[in-house]
């Protein structure tokens, strides 16, 4: 993916080397990327991952600042974050315009370890995810070394589909999407709650997917291989890929993200057809 000399946002808060409160109590799920990821590969419980995303409540705790030195490979890393953040800002502005809305972009927060948002508490064992309470994408940059690592998922467009992928979720925020999905989750049982939540991870993965469609129609930054890098994360991802990995098995009726067919499938509609007006809320839920 060419960046070199593209400009980088200023959205951002660096909270690296800063540790978090006590842990807040969850209210609802969380719109995460992966979520379980790390729980699954590394023996973990799944429930405690996903009842660490928070819920819409406020969080509780506080955050204290310590010395933190990035190596020149994590600044590196960092660099290409706020440019990636800074090319969503460019294109979901203009794709906001051209639905006669304004688009106002989310802030994106380093952190290691652990930190406070105002849906609670949460570790790097939730992977990236994005707090509609305060408006803020959060990732521990070591989560691209998993990605890399243990599900052979590397790629600077690998990189950053995640990133846009926490982005679709302050889209969903921003058109009352993801409100409206919560509201409903919560009025319904688990296995219905978690579809829904199949359908807003879907909908994240094909915003992600036009947010790349209009990344190289306007900068022509795609280069060779990249989007194979980006459906190939996507499957490695899928809910189905990583119980199946870590237990065996896989459970349908647990599935909040969606299998990898899916995710891979929503992701590459998005990248070849850009168009707003397709949404997974829409059909049975059995055609995703």
């Amino acid at each position: 993916m060419k960046l070199s000399g593209r400009r980088e946002s200023s959205n951002v808060e660096d909270r690296r080397g800063m540790s978090g409160g006590a842990m807040a109590g969850a209210g609802g799920i969380g719109a995460v990327i992966v979520g379980v990821l790390i729980a699954l590969l590394t023996g973990g419980d799944p429930s405690e991952a996903l009842q660490q995303m928070g819920g819409l409540g406020a969080g509780s705790g506080t955050q204290v600042e310590g010395q933190y030195e990035g190596t020149p490979e994590e600044e590196a890393q960092v660099q290409f974050c706020k440019q990636v953040l800074a090319s969503t800002e460019d294109v979901w502005e203009e794709v906001f315009q051209s639905m006669g809305r304004r688009y106002e972009p989310p802030t994106l927060v380093f952190f290691t370890g652990s930190v406070q948002s105002a849906c609670g508490g949460a570790t790097a064992a939730v992977g990236p995810f994005y707090c509609s309470g305060d408006r803020k994408l959060y990732i521990d940059l070591s989560f691209f070394q998993q990605m890399e690592q243990q599900l052979q998922s590397g790629g600077d467009f690998a990189r950053a589909y995640v990133i846009a992928h926490e982005v679709g979720h302050h889209v969903e925020h921003l058109l009352g999407t993801l409100d409206k999905a919560h509201a409903q989750m919560q009025r319904l049982s688990k296995t219905q709650a978690n579809q829904v939540s199949v359908r807003l991870e879907l909908l994240a993965d094909y915003y992600a997917g036009v947010w790349g469609h209009y990344e190289n129609k306007m900068f022509g930054s795609l280069e060779d291989g990249d989007i194979e890098e980006a459906i190939n994360c996507a499957q490695h991802i899928g809910d189905n890929y990583l119980q199946e990995r870590s237990q065996g098995y896989s459970q349908p009726e647990s599935f909040t993200h969606g299998t990898s067919a899916q995710r891979m499938r929503w992701l590459k509609r998005g990248l070849q057809t850009g168009d707003m007006r397709t949404t997974t809320f829409t059909g049975d839920y059995s055609d995703l």
